[in-house]
């Protein structure tokens, strides 16, 4: 459990005079609302490798920009993903394991049994199902009329999307969304007031009873195309059901990613336009910059904010010492807002040359595996929004979610008007 030790808090102080060893950016209520941005440029500017003696979750080292995050991730024998890839340490009331808190050769064993969902070949296959459910649920949407963006259209297309990917009970999809919810919003995990222990634990317990039938189910039967048959069927994870530390952190692991970076950037993206008019203008006369938008979209938005690492051994970052076994965290969020590697990177522009060079799917061999299906269901969204819609209005503030790891959004009021 956190302490309660009385510390800071970053929300009542000024970033730029606050005294520079009490800036503690691990606290979750900077992201909620959205006050983090002074702490990251003060960083980056005149600390980008900056320790931090004492947080909730102990101490630690902020790595802030671009290059130096992308030297953490390209030297993973170094900067290690075990035990956990969290600001938190591993909890002891429901552990669980996945391929993204190993190192090779675990890591790579498991990725590639889950790898070939991602093919190009099945990224072929699932593009006009996509477009097809998209069309339908912004068919859907009520014009001239305000709705929950987030409900209807953000969750309601990636539970669609996890699914189909995992070959799940479609009338039940919703539940694949509140497990990601879960599993990512205990305030021990990232500072979240999403859900309490017990509700999480109990949560977690039923997604694992879950999916362990439909993995025997699917291990009886011949190899399929959906995440759980390609599990259940490959040499090196066919017998991972048997350690459910194993399993249901693979899951996990599978169902955030599914789940949300699409989703979030769904919504960051209608939020983005509304705070830069003339770039949605831009849009408009122009649907053609959709793809590289959407690169700009998850550059923006980037909806996992940080991603830790411990440290194999001692080590030097830009001049600072790094003991053996001490913890750094990237902060994805800082890095792509780093304005030494992205010009004029505090603006939002969809038209920007070399968008997709951003931080937001990591580097090395913990690249975001799901990155191309991303872009893809964001394209494909946004070319059925510019169909139907002229604008998708943001009508109220965004409620955002309290984590110091997953950058998204709880709730997007929004009005829809139809194209002239």
């Amino acid at each position: 459990m956190l302490d309660s030790v009385k510390r800071l808090r970053m929300l009542d102080v000024d970033p730029h005079t606050v005294p520079l060893d009490k800036i503690d950016v691990s606290q979750a209520e900077l992201y909620e609302h959205d006050a983090q941005w002074g702490f990251f440029e003060r960083l980056r500017r005149e600390d980008p490798v900056h320790y931090c003696a004492d947080s909730e979750y102990g101490p630690y080292w902020s790595v802030t920009r671009f290059n130096d995050i992308m030297h953490v991730e390209k030297n993973h024998q170094i900067f290690s993903s075990e035990p956990t890839v969290t600001i938190s340490e591993p909890q002891e009331e429901l552990p669980f394991q996945s391929f993204i808190q190993r190192d090779p050769p675990v890591h790579d064993e498991q990725r590639a049994a889950v790898q070939p969902v991602v093919a190009p070949m099945n990224l072929a296959k699932l593009e006009p199902i996509i477009r097809e459910r998209a069309g339908r649920i912004l068919d859907e949407l009520p014009v001239g009329e305000t709705f929950d963006l987030v409900d209807r259209l953000s969750i309601e297309l990636t539970a669609q999307m996890l699914a189909t990917l995992f070959d799940f009970p479609f009338e039940q999809r919703r539940k694949l969304t509140w497990w990601s919810d879960i599993a990512a919003g205990a305030p021990q995990l990232a500072g979240g007031d999403f859900v309490s222990e017990e509700v999480r634990a109990a949560g977690l317990q039923e997604c694992l009873q879950t999916f362990t039938a439909l993995w025997h189910e699917r291990a009886s039967g011949p190899p399929g195309n959906d995440l759980i048959s390609m599990l259940a069927h490959a040499e090196k994870t066919r017998d991972m059901v048997s350690s459910p530390v194993d399993y249901l952190g693979n899951l996990i692991l599978l169902i955030i990613g599914g789940n949300d970076t699409t989703r979030n950037s769904i919504t960051g993206g209608v939020l983005a336009l509304n705070e830069n008019p003339a770039e949605y203008d831009k849009l408009r006369s122009n649907p053609a910059l959709i793809p590289n938008m959407v690169s700009e979209i998850i550059r923006w938005q980037t909806p996992v904010s940080s991603m830790s690492r411990r440290v194999r051994e001692d080590t030097e970052l830009s001049g600072k010492r790094i003991r053996k076994g001490d913890k750094v965290v990237m902060w994805y969020l800082s890095g792509n807002r780093d304005e030494a590697v992205i010009d004029d990177a505090m603006r939002f522009k969809i038209d920007r040359e070399n968008a997709r060079h951003h931080l937001s799917f990591g580097f090395g061999i913990h690249r975001c595996m799901g990155n191309r299906l991303a872009e893809m269901q964001l394209r494909v969204v946004w070319e059925e929004i510019l169909k139907r819609f002229h604008t998708l209005e943001v009508v109220g503030p965004a409620v955002r979610n309290r984590s110091n790891m997953i950058r998204g959004y709880r709730s997007l009021p929004v009005r829809a008007h139809p194209a002239h």
